[in-house]
């Protein structure tokens, strides 16, 4: 089955300057809808409401970070499918290798070059597609 194009992203980052630049780095491919929102269980709401075709999640939130969020949305039937992104800081290799165990389809470091951000998704993207 061949994945459909990337147009709906959600991020969710507690830190609204974060969120601010990372939609306006994704709205420069002029392909992408980008909703945002703080917080995992925010976000947990929205993908219920909005069925994103990619959420970029960063790890570290307050209440519910961004792997306990991960966790609950392959606990969910209607959001499993969903792939994830992390943003972090938390980049180092045995990072980035736990990430992709726990299920993210790849890891965005920050900071992050936003000039270059959309490509990146782009190309994670691309990646799923190709993996099938």
């Amino acid at each position: 089955m061949e994945r459909a194009l990337l147009q709906n992203v959600l991020y969710v980052d507690d830190e609204p300057h974060i969120r601010e630049i990372v939609a306006m780095a994704l709205n420069l491919s002029g392909d992408l809808s980008v909703q945002t929102c703080d917080s995992g269980s925010q976000a947990l709401a929205l993908m219920r409401e909005q069925r994103p075709d990619l959420v970029l999640l960063d790890v570290m939130m307050p209440d519910m970070d961004g792997p306990a969020t991960l966790a609950r949305m392959r606990a969910d039937a209607a959001l499993a499918s969903i792939p994830v992104v992390f943003m972090t800081a938390k980049a180092m290799p045995h990072e980035i290798s736990g990430f992709l165990q726990i299920g993210a389809i790849g890891v965005i470091a920050k900071p992050f070059d936003p000039m270059r951000l959309a490509d990146q998704v782009l190309q994670m993207w691309e990646r799923l597609a190709d993996a099938g």
